[in-house]
């Protein structure tokens, strides 16, 4: 087909010729975001999506920026919901429970995404979602990397999608093989993505369980720490140097702050929900970011990827859990 003839039928942005309504169009969803709660984390970004491909995007530099820093502000704030009392309550096994299907889901990960054609920090981006604490994971890596905008809205949407499964099937999954509370706790913490999946998978099991899994479940999510390290060693080139980017320091100190210091105690839940807000912001600004020709250059081979993955994580954990 001609060049001229593809060009002619490449849909545009509805509202292209009309920034003012682009502009207030966004300005309003930022709002949204701000000041209400209907707006979920995988629905902000499905908005911006739906924004930057249908509507358009008139402030593209400026809201590429701010998806970055809005993502680095979030992972601080979350820093505060971390309890070290509580992660130390896991013991050596908690630490080794963690370690082991770290390594093996990034294992897993690599191998998939070599198989399957997938960009190194697509594949990375997955592979950190899946063994850590999906959404909040990648975005602490994600900047380290310098990944895509492209290739960290399709990371996250894959956890998005498979954290909302992971609701529904866990429960009922762990029911039909009659784990205990306690079993499906670590099961849960280890094969769940997101943490408020995990929380929302557990509660549903029983109380047992949610301790067990909360618990469980912040340990495994201080391995966000050394991940960035990790993640910026193996994708530094010449001109990169390999340093700590401030916000883990910073998530740690947060971490340390709330767990030793009562009067920030207090004041943490406010602090978390306003860092919460600042990653539905940066979802929607990453989704916003995207556009058609971006979008089209993507397969559904890392879809396959997260999904398999996924699989085998839970499948290899639920093993774990019930005879060792």
């Amino acid at each position: 087909m001609p060049y001229a003839t593809q060009q002619t039928i490449m849909p545009l942005p509805l509202l292209h010729n009309y920034p003012l309504l682009q502009r207030i169009l966004i300005s309003g969803l930022v709002l949204a975001i701000l000041f209400t709660t209907f707006l979920s984390a995988p629905l902000a970004l499905f908005v911006g999506l739906i924004m930057g491909l249908l509507i358009g995007n008139p402030w593209q530099k400026h809201t590429s920026v701010a998806s970055k820093y809005a993502l680095q502000i979030a992972v601080v704030g979350l820093g505060f919901g971390i309890d070290l009392h509580q992660v130390s309550a896991t013991g050596l096994s908690g630490i080794i429970y963690t370690a082991i299907t770290l390594t093996i889901t990034l294992g897993l990960a690599f191998i998939l995404g070599k198989t399957f054609g997938i960009k190194a920090k697509l594949s990375h981006l997955i592979g950190v979602g899946t063994a850590i604490c999906g959404g909040s994971a990648i975005a602490a890596v994600a900047p380290t990397i310098k990944a895509e905008p492209s290739e960290i809205s399709v990371s996250l949407a894959i956890v998005f999608i498979l954290n909302a499964l992971a609701l529904f099937v866990f429960p009922v999954v762990g029911d039909w093989f009659a784990l205990t509370q306690s079993q499906f706790g670590v099961w849960a913490a280890i094969a769940i993505h997101d943490t408020s999946s995990v929380v929302g998978a557990a509660s549903k099991f029983g109380p047992k369980a949610l301790e067990v899994a909360t618990t469980l479940k912040l340990t495994r999510a201080l391995w966000i720490i050394p991940m960035v390290l990790l993640s910026a060693f193996l994708f530094k080139n010449k001109e990169t140097k390999l340093s700590l980017p401030l916000f883990i320091p910073l998530f740690l100190l947060a971490s340390v702050l709330y767990t030793f210091l009562p009067i920030v105690s207090e004041a943490a839940p406010t602090v978390v929900f306003i860092a919460k807000k600042f990653l539905l912001l940066s979802l929607f600004f990453i989704g916003i970011n995207l556009n058609l020709k971006t979008l089209r250059t993507i397969s559904a081979r890392p879809f396959l990827q997260g999904f398999i993955l996924w699989v085998l994580v839970a499948t290899g954990s639920l093993l774990a859990v019930m005879y060792l």
